[in-house]
């Protein structure tokens, strides 16, 4: 473990094994970049960080891990984007994603296999989520693998609503001489969903378990009614595939989600982002679980190179 300046910030960098992983844990709790060294001396990135990326506006990067929290992707409230409405009633405004990815963290341990950070809410935070509680975010780092876990603790009277988690940027391809027809991806899902203009839940793409990575009807879909917690994806016929896995349990809650997503056909990185629901769980429900005061839950995901 090494700490490195850039940028006028102070980044973390870990060696386990063949595994060399660089996180910013104070800005997001960012997991910037994971790269693997081959036996051949050559270097696999498995998360995508860009080169020009603005650590100032680190909420802005897609690179790395963004931390989701406390609701995934878009929120509205009754059509209007960006925002929601708590038990209380009262309506309150939301960035994309939540509050975490573009949030301080405290880091309160710090080792050579990982850190643990502890959110620190500024006002836009407390102004958008107004709860009192303690909401942790753990990785543990392997020789040709990750685990993550959230853990979020109610500290007050009110039951907590939350529906969290990861924005993985994957390096895609991590071959030279390949596109991304040359990528397939496994997802255990017996439903498929969109998000509609108002936020609603509205029937998906008809998809099979197993799908080329070009196929565009998997962007912004998110797979559901999982039969198994592992989605697998990589070159055809070779080695090196990543596995990302949701929870430890061997078939997730019903409303667990995966979602696939990329920004362009040329875009350097694919997404696979394992969610505990689809966005929009404040209102619709879908997958929206509460903390009970005094409580805490815990999401777990893992991610593997094989």
């Amino acid at each position: 473990m090494e700490k490195i300046s850039f940028q006028d910030q102070t980044l973390t960098r870990w060696r386990v094994g063949q595994s060399t992983f660089l996180a910013l844990p104070e800005k997001g709790a960012r997991l910037m970049n994971w790269n693997i060294t081959l036996g051949d001396g050559s270097v696999r990135d498995v998360l995508y960080w860009p080169e020009n990326a603005d650590l100032g506006a680190i909420a802005k990067v897609r690179g790395g891990n963004p931390i989701l929290f406390p609701f995934n992707g878009r929120c509205f409230d009754k059509g209007e984007i960006f925002f929601w409405r708590a038990a209380d009633g009262v309506k309150r405004a939301i960035p994309m994603h939540g509050i975490a990815r573009q949030g301080d963290f405290k880091v309160t341990r710090l080792d050579a296999r990982g850190f643990v950070a502890q959110f620190v809410p500024g006002d836009e935070a407390r102004a958008a989520y107004p709860f009192d509680y303690e909401f942790t975010v753990s990785y543990r780092f392997e020789a040709f693998g990750l685990s993550c876990e959230f853990a979020l603790t109610n500290q007050g009277a009110t039951p907590l609503p939350w529906s969290a988690g990861h924005h993985f940027y994957f390096t895609l391809p991590w071959s030279a001489d390949l596109t991304r027809a040359d990528y397939a991806i496994r997802i255990p899902a017996t439903k498929r969903l969109k998000q509609d203009s108002t936020g609603g839940l509205i029937s998906g793409p008809a998809l099979q378990t197993n799908e080329n990575l070009d196929n565009a009807a998997l962007i912004d879909t998110f797979h559901t009614g999982l039969r198994g917690n592992e989605v697998v994806f990589g070159e055809k016929g070779r080695p090196g595939d990543i596995s990302v896995c949701l929870g430890t349990a061997p078939v997730p809650p019903p409303d667990a989600t995966f979602v696939t997503w990329t920004l362009a056909d040329d875009s350097p990185f694919y997404c696979v982002e394992p969610w505990m629901g689809p966005a929009n769980a404040a209102e619709h429900k879908v997958g929206l679980q509460y903390v009970a005061p005094g409580e805490t839950q815990k999401f777990a995901v893992s991610v593997a190179v094989k």
